[in-house]
């Protein structure tokens, strides 16, 4: 790193930024091996957990940080200038923002502020900076993070939305859509290549029968969508919602109506937790292994 003013490496611009971005044990990983020092650690843990106040909302900077997810900025219900001024608060505090459930008005506003970000129309969803982080690579055996399908293309606003936020999260996504169960065939001809995929996440109107047909044919962990797809008896979405609630298969988590952010943060949690550091859950296995075979049992010990 090359030396700032007075020729503290720390103090320069780029450094400060790439500490901003950072989440908490990335930091401490970042002094531990000299790339930050630890006063500039200091000032963005500092930083982290000071929230804005603006009088309409109180922002929290420190949920990447706390929760390993990024904070939402939920457009619905907010006029633009309060919309501009959240996002303007959070680029300059942390560098990034995402923003859900736009309108074509609130989109325009942002497009106009911040001509580098990335509005995607179809998920209602707006990133900066527009270049997401680099997806996690493919293992060796082709494996990807999460699969979204959706039952049909009438659902595709709300499995976007996930697609964007899983995306945002630097995870690799692979898209499979209009694979409902009016038509068997549809699933069972991609059902290979989801079963290659760590988390799915299905997205679903109408009747909401398909997470409990995906989660019979897979290992991985499934999280439903009910969407508001729909008409007459569907009411809005709670039909689909009560059909996946009392699905067959287990291993569903089911998430709101339209709920597709929410889905994608479970699925991004999901993927943490089995990449946690420490012991592996083969090690795992053979400590709790070694631990019960050292304690004796109540009837063993009457022999």
């Amino acid at each position: 790193m090359a030396a700032g003013r007075g020729g503290d490496p720390y103090r320069d611009e780029s450094s400060a930024a790439d500490a901003a971005s950072l989440t908490v044990e990335e930091l401490l990983e970042a002094v531990a091996s000299g790339a930050v020092a630890p006063r500039q650690a200091a000032a963005r843990l500092a930083a982290l957990e000071a929230a804005a106040d603006l009088g309409f909302a109180r922002l929290d900077f420190s949920r990447q940080a706390r929760c390993g997810v990024p904070e939402a900025v939920l457009a619905q219900g907010k006029s633009v200038d309060q919309l501009l001024e959240i996002v303007a608060r959070f680029i300059e505090r942390t560098g990034a923002a995402l923003v859900t459930r736009l309108d074509a008005v609130q989109a325009s506003a942002l497009e106009g502020s911040w001509p580098d970000g990335a509005l995607h129309p179809q998920a209602r969803v707006w990133t900066y900076p527009s270049a997401q982080p680099p997806g996690r690579a493919a293992d060796g055996d082709g494996e990807t993070d999460v699969a979204v399908v959706c039952a049909g293309t009438s659902d595709v606003t709300v499995a976007e939305e996930a697609v964007v936020v899983v995306e945002a999260a630097g995870r690799s996504v692979r898209r499979f859509y209009d694979v409902g169960v009016a038509g068997l065939h549809r699933i069972v001809g991609v059902i290979e290549e989801i079963r290659r995929c760590r988390v799915v996440i299905v997205a679903a109107g109408m009747d909401g029968a398909l997470p409990t047909v995906v989660a019979g044919l897979v290992r991985a962990p499934v999280v439903a969508v009910p969407t508001s797809v729909g008409y007459g008896s569907a009411m809005g979405g709670l039909a689909p919602l009560l059909t996946m609630l009392n699905g067959c298969a287990p291993g569903v988590a089911v998430v709101n109506i339209d709920n597709g952010y929410g889905a994608a943060v479970l699925a991004i949690k999901m993927l943490a937790l089995g990449e946690r550091p420490g012991l592996s859950v083969r090690q795992a296995q053979g400590d709790r292994a070694a631990r019960s075979s050292s304690i004796a049992s109540p009837y063993e010990k009457k022999r």
